[in-house]
């Protein structure tokens, strides 16, 4: 087998193995709407429940403790024909539908004896939430240095491209492996003085795969439409990521020249 080829696929499995990003779920015995109960648990733990893989959906299954209960949401709603998303903005790669399920009546899923159906979203129903943990403890993110805090944010309003000068004083350019670390990096950005952030992305362009500049495999992503999905053209200049200062926030890829703030990490 040709070795790079080899290499992507060593990659892909490590990526899907590792979990790069472990769930905990939580039932909660209350009903409420969908968007009540997507409200509850972004202020409560992180999002309505999320699922990446089957491991994930035994999980979730797991943690409905009351079996009196049919029906629960889940962090899942339709967003145009045929397309459904993730409360947190990641896209449905995995799905486990019932049968005949959904029946495109309904815009919000539940999840009944494991499997998936949508209902309408002003149901009154139980629902799961998820924390996000990295490794073995729960991340937080603040922009502000706070005791306890894991991983502290800290945007740098310096236009320029040139690493070296903070490396002296900070970890590194962010590496955002979770939802919850994106939100910290949404909430530092918004006072850019640029129209996007530098993060720690870069495209090794060689097998056109985006890693983090400490190394680590892109698990979770957030990228704007058109962006970081298909193959860069690096002909002329490598190309870097970086956060939209406004709009929805998402990431993008810019050739690296182009001189942004920069949002430095610190653990």
């Amino acid at each position: 087998m040709d070795q790079t080829l080899f290499f992507i696929l060593l990659l892909t499995a490590l990526c899907s193995v590792s979990e790069c990003v472990q769930r905990q779920y939580h039932f909660i015995n209350e009903r409420k709407n969908w968007t009540e109960a997507q409200r509850y648990c972004r202020e409560n733990y992180t999002d309505l429940a999320t699922v990446d893989n089957m491991n994930d959906m035994n999980e979730l299954n797991k943690s409905v403790n009351d079996r009196s209960v049919q029906y629960v949401w889940i962090g899942l709603q339709k967003t145009g024909r045929d397309k459904w998303q993730w409360s947190s903005g990641e896209p449905a790669l995995y799905l486990n539908w019932g049968y005949k399920q959904p029946d495109g009546n309904a815009n919000c899923a539940m999840m009944l004896n494991g499997q998936w159906g949508d209902l309408p979203c002003n149901d009154s129903r139980h629902f799961i939430c998820n924390n996000k943990t990295h490794g073995s403890g729960q991340i937080r993110v603040t922009p502000h240095s706070d005791t306890g805090t894991l991983v502290n944010l800290i945007i740098i309003i310096v236009v320029k491209t040139s690493l070296s000068s903070f490396r002296q004083n900070h970890v590194d350019l962010v590496s955002v492996h979770s939802e919850e670390i994106q939100r910290g990096v949404m909430n530092v950005v918004k006072r850019a003085s640029t129209a996007a952030v530098w993060l720690g992305l870069h495209n090794y362009c060689i097998m056109n795969m985006w890693l983090w500049v400490s190394g680590e495999i892109v698990c979770y992503h957030n990228w704007a439409p058109g962006n970081g999905t298909t193959r860069e053209n690096c002909k002329l200049e490598k190309r870097k990521g970086a956060v939209q200062s406004g709009g929805n926030q998402r990431w993008i890829s810019l050739p690296e020249s182009h001189k942004l703030n920069f949002i430095c990490s610190r653990y």
